[in-house]
């Protein structure tokens, strides 16, 4: 549905024959949802979503692989299969019904995958070169593959447009289309090498007049592209500009989306796609220019999180349409709160990029901080009102806590939360210490203003005793009261060290030369390292493991490598911290190895541990002798999304549950999903 409005984003939009109901969309990727390669009931859940919350429109797949010698490197849409027609069919229709369009992008990836996945074919590129991300040497190809993949990319079009897509997208960085473009990776000889821009682009537009004898003119066709690599001997900006120029006059797409940079490295591809700490909308700009120079129906997404960025990029005209793609991860109703002038209800994009570092470990894609994302099946975003009141009160107003306090009060519940502190926020109060981080508080402050809004009673700097627990005659109980770093792991020393946390809140000043050991591979080790570093210390990252801090992933570990490479930092892998003795003024550490047969000594003067945390439970254990389940979970029914009904003590007085690290040390985006799928029955 249209609606009139004088705000730019809303204003309705007409691609081809296709009219928009508004500006914003939701630009190709792939959270890695696929059944067997098949886009089943969650990932068309997923997108159904997105439609629902008023997007113009959702672009599907990142990319769908039309060849078997392009298996996914992850859980891709396989779309060179005929049964991949029915599915898609299913979401088209569903997502029409809800007003939004939808469309699919397709691609061979090239050399940027592995011969080790699928049907063990080997891949191919226009050169022997090897992508550093994904390590596979490939074949150079060969005349009968170049008309083979054609073909492939002929046949995945026409099921897309028997599927009812409102029309495709060619995935043009990174990925073979674009292997035969940049001069860094064509070394072919003939008509498809990289003599001039004319046979570089050859593939390409073989590629796009196939697509158009299978689909007609009618069918929206577009390519998402990189017009500046960014690179030595890659694609220039000039002929990024020129590129842009021949796609508009070719007429055979109808749209172009803007990339800058390149993906072959996690560095490239985090600049790309920027991380929380790094500029918005760092990309757009460039997306106008080009815009500008062709006057051609011009899409763009990077790192653009907010409504006033995306407001400011269709207002300006640097561009048609506007990807708010992980925003709307988090938030899938922004078009549908920016309707009812409720932009202050948007819940923020934090650009923590947790969604697109768990597809790249093999993982589906999810919200940091909204935990029904990629699990529509089971999970609601707006949260339904409770059949009966009941008295709630929460422990702890860190991310599980007050998530249980939001979704509690959203379920009509009359809510109370202790917290010891001065202030809400736990651990991510912690991490947004760091500046880099900062943005991580918006995971507090907003679900803070909700609870506001729904009138949950705080009482900080308390110290909830039982009895405090108890006098407010609860119907339930939830304990979210955290954990505390835990550093005895050692044989001997263990209070001689310091904890991650020490370091992050001031309370220890760094030493001189440090010992950073981590053997919980997360966040908190380098974070600390850089507050380390930023102090002019030399440290040493030491790890038991294979590679260091495994729990922060590609994209979110650029960053930190960007900021402790240039100080004295060492990274140590495979040996494990025994023991610290004194030694004069300084701390001996006793090195050994997993691996065996190794014993080392070297001096420093701090040692600090990040082990994680153990959870603050005492409170959690004097009220279980009064509760009705004394604490037990059943853990059938939270699953299936069914009320806590365990009642194994008739004398007990109330529910009670924990959640989060008072359970067991994990991570935001667990916490909060204990929080929501507990308190959603309550």
């Amino acid at each position: 549905m249209l609606v009139s409005s004088s705000d730019p984003l809303l204003q309705p939009y007409t691609l081809k024959h296709l009219t928009l109901r508004n500006r914003i969309i939701v630009t190709s990727h792939e959270p890695a949802y696929p059944e067997e390669g098949m886009p089943k009931d969650k990932y068309r859940a997923y997108h159904v979503a997105r439609a629902k919350g008023g997007i113009a429109m959702t672009m599907t797949a990142g990319s769908a692989a039309v060849s078997r010698d392009s298996p996914p490197v992850f859980n891709n849409v396989l779309a060179y299969k005929d049964e991949v027609v029915g599915w898609l069919k299913k979401m088209t229709d569903e997502v029409h019904e809800h007003g939004a369009a939808i469309m699919i992008q397709l691609t061979h990836l090239g050399r940027r995958t592995g011969w080790s996945k699928g049907d063990w074919l080997p891949v191919v590129s226009p050169s022997h070169n090897r992508e550093a991300s994904h390590r596979a040497f490939p074949k150079v190809i060969e005349d009968w593959d170049i008309a083979r993949i054609i073909k492939d990319f002929g046949d995945a079009a026409e099921r897309m447009k028997a599927a009812g897509m409102d029309g495709i997208e060619l995935e043009c960085y990174g990925h073979l289309l674009d292997q035969f473009i940049s001069p860094a990776t064509n070394e072919l000889d003939g008509p498809y090498g990289p003599q001039s821009i004319d046979s570089r682009l050859r593939f390409l537009f073989d590629t796009l007049r196939e697509i158009r004898k299978r689909v007609g003119t009618e069918f929206i066709v577009g390519v998402r592209y990189t017009a500046d690599e960014v690179m030595e001997n890659g694609i220039t900006k000039a002929d990024g500009l020129e590129i842009s120029r021949r796609l508009k006059t070719s007429g055979l797409v109808d749209f172009l989306n803007i990339i800058r940079g390149h993906i072959d490295t996690d560095a490239a591809l985090t600049d790309v796609i920027p991380v929380q700490g790094m500029p918005s909308a760092p990309h757009l700009d460039f997306a106008g220019e080009i815009r500008a120079e062709t006057r051609f129906p011009t899409f763009h997404a990077a790192r653009i999180p907010d409504v006033a960025t995306a407001r400011h990029a269709i207002a300006s005209g640097k561009v048609d349409l506007v990807g708010m793609t992980r925003a709307h991860m988090t938030d899938p109703n922004i078009v549908r709160k920016i309707i009812a002038k409720r932009e202050d209800d948007i819940r923020p994009c934090v650009g923590a990029t947790y969604c697109l570092d768990r597809i790249y470990q093999g993982g589906d894609a999810y919200c940091i901080h909204n935990p029904a994302t990629g699990r529509e099946t089971t999970m609601p975003h707006d949260i339904p009102a409770a059949g009966e009141k009941k008295r709630v009160v929460i422990v702890g107003a860190g991310p599980a806590g007050l998530e249980a306090a939001r979704v509690a009060g959203e379920r009509g519940h009359e809510v109370t939360v202790f917290e010891a502190a001065a202030e809400a926020g736990g651990q991510v109060r912690l991490t947004a210490k760091s500046k880099r981080r900062s943005e991580m508080i918006g995971i507090i402050d907003w679900r803070m203003a909700q609870c506001q809004r729904l009138g949950v009673i705080f009482r900080f700097n308390t110290y909830a005793e039982a009895s405090d627990i108890e006098s407010l005659s609860p119907d339930v109980v939830i304990i979210a009261t955290g954990g505390l770093p835990h550093t005895e792991v050692l044989k001997e020393g263990n209070d001689l060290v310091v904890s991650s946390w020490d370091i992050l809140t001031g309370d220890v000043k760094p030493g001189s030369n440090v010992l950073l050991y981590d053997d919980a591979g997360d966040h908190p080790a380098l974070m600390a390292a850089e507050v380390i570093t930023q102090a002019g210390s030399k440290v040493e990252i030491m790890t038991p493991d294979r590679s260091f801090a495994p729990d922060v992933m590609g994209m979110n570990l650029v960053p930190y490598m960007r900021a402790l490479q240039k100080h004295d930092v060492t990274f140590t892998v495979t040996f494990r911290l025994e023991s610290v003795v004194k030694d004069g003024n300084l701390l001996k550490a006793v090195i050994g190895s997993d691996y065996g047969g190794v014993r080392k000594e070297r001096s420093f003067d701090q040692i600090v541990v990040n082990h994680g945390t153990r959870p603050l439970d005492e409170l959690y254990f004097a009220l279980k002798p009064h509760s009705r389940n004394l604490g037990e979970v059943d853990y059938a029914a939270l699953i299936a999304g069914k009320p806590q009904k365990t009642a194994t003590n008739p004398a007990g007085r109330y529910m009670l549950f924990r959640i989060g690290d008072a359970v067991a040390a994990r991570n935001t985006h667990a916490a909060i999903y204990d929080a929501l799928r507990l308190v959603k029955d309550i």
